[in-house]
């Protein structure tokens, strides 16, 4: 039977990395080689797939081909093709604490592109709350997301965001455009139970080993995302959602704005006390508020984005979407 490795290889391929995908089918067959990493995968105590086990292990590696001094790596990496297994396997066997090492940590993408599916759902809102907004993030990682009012959107030929900012984000839109309305941002902060300095050079980097080395022009936003964030520090917290988010929501609220809690893929890494407990928060707030998510089914088999508006807790499907944001299926805002 397939190992987790191969079983999300198909996945990548499906999501357009055949080369991603090629790496971890070399990786499920010379895992022996690997004797640490290989205890790590195969006692794994949660869900490997919920828990991106297979998208860690491309981290590592991608993080080791990045450093240079593995050249046959490196140079598997930069061709996107080559001797797959014996470079995989030679790098097993050499790297296996650093991989099993870096693969107990959760993963870092804080991929900007699904920012735009977050600015569809905000002017989604703005026709139906016409209020400025306050984000607050759930699993913000670096931040990046909460600097979206500084990048530029083509949504659906809908023009969005700074005209000037270097992170244009114009995914492939299907469906008809959303509602061209303005969006304010009057504040944002987020949390994360680890979160990373856009101004440590070890953050950044771990950032950009999960960008697939098939997908250029991801590495080149991030590198742009995390500019604009040097000049313009995210707001963010250390510390866990669940004591975090009842905390913010209590605080007085600046009046005549809508606050927005915002999550995108994190809630896959909550427990069940974790979930219950951001319902909770979100049912019993008395000021405008509303909720976003960029999550996978529970089924995992599709990447929904989601806007409820409280107090009613009025939830719609606003649209499927590429996991990492590179097309958005968009239902609109009648969709429940």
């Amino acid at each position: 039977m397939a190992g987790p490795l191969a079983r999300q290889a198909e996945v990548v391929r499906a999501l357009g990395s055949g080369f991603v995908a090629a790496i971890l089918e070399a990786g499920e067959r010379q895992l022996h080689r690997a004797p640490l990493t290989a205890r790590l995968i195969d006692g794994w105590p949660g869900d490997p797939a919920a828990d991106a086990l297979a998208m860690r292990f491309n981290g590592a590696l991608n993080a080791l081909a990045r450093r240079g001094d593995r050249p046959a790596l490196s140079t598997l990496y930069a061709d996107r093709a080559g001797a797959f297994d014996a470079v995989v396997g030679e790098v097993l066997a050499d790297a296996d604490a650093f991989i099993a090492d870096w693969m107990r940590e959760p993963p870092q993408t804080n991929e900007v592109a699904r920012s735009a599916a977050i600015m569809a759902a905000l002017m989604t809102l703005r026709a139906e709350v016409d209020l400025p907004v306050e984000l607050l993030e759930l699993g913000a990682s670096a931040g990046l997301n909460l600097n979206l009012g500084r990048y530029q959107f083509n949504l659906g030929g809908v023009q969005i965001g700074d005209p000037m900012s270097p992170v244009r984000i114009a995914p492939e839109w299907r469906g008809p455009p959303p509602s061209a309305r303005p969006v304010e941002i009057v504040g944002a902060r987020g949390v994360d139970l680890r979160p990373l300095s856009v101004t440590d050079p070890a953050a950044q980097e771990r950032l950009m080993a999960y960008v697939w080395a098939d997908q250029p022009d991801r590495a080149e936003r991030l590198h742009h995302a995390l500019a604009i964030a040097h000049a313009h520090p995210p707001m963010l917290s250390r510390g866990d959602i669940a004591d975090w988010l009842p905390r913010e929501l209590a605080r007085s609220a600046p009046p005549g704005v809508c606050r927005v809690v915002v999550h995108a893929m994190s809630q896959q890494y909550w427990g069940a006390a974790t979930r219950a407990t951001v319902a909770a928060a979100l049912a019993d707030a008395d000021i405008p508020i509303a909720r976003i998510g960029f999550e996978w089914t529970d089924a995992r088999d599709a990447v929904h984005l989601t806007l409820t508006t409280y107090p009613d807790a009025r939830a719609r499907h606003l649209a499927t979407c590429h996991a990492y944001g590179h097309w958005i299926d968009w239902h609109g805002a009648a969709a429940a």
